[in-house]
């Protein structure tokens, strides 16, 4: 697995989460203060990126308006993305 930085807007996440706001806000001020510590996991399937962890760091990273994020990227096949959305 690797560790890269992935524009924000190029991860999709396929199912919907409840998040906790103020959970966000936390973790915007201190992302903002300190940098994100966890990486998100995401999975590469077919060139495209899958988001299913790390609601609360990826919805921080919105809210401060970043372009990237740094993730750990597990490469896939489509029957691995598939049993996620199952």
């Amino acid at each position: 697995m690797e560790v890269r930085e992935l524009r924000v807007d190029q991860i999709h996440r396929p199912l919907p989460r409840q998040t906790d706001q103020l959970k966000v806000k936390q973790l915007a001020q201190s992302i903002a203060q300190e940098g994100l510590h966890e990486p998100i996991e995401v999975l590469a399937v077919d060139g495209q990126y899958y988001g299913f962890s790390g609601c609360h760091r990826y919805e921080a990273h919105q809210l401060l308006g970043k372009e990237t994020i740094k993730c750990r990227v597990r490469r896939a096949p489509r029957a691995v993305l598939r049993s996620h959305i199952a």
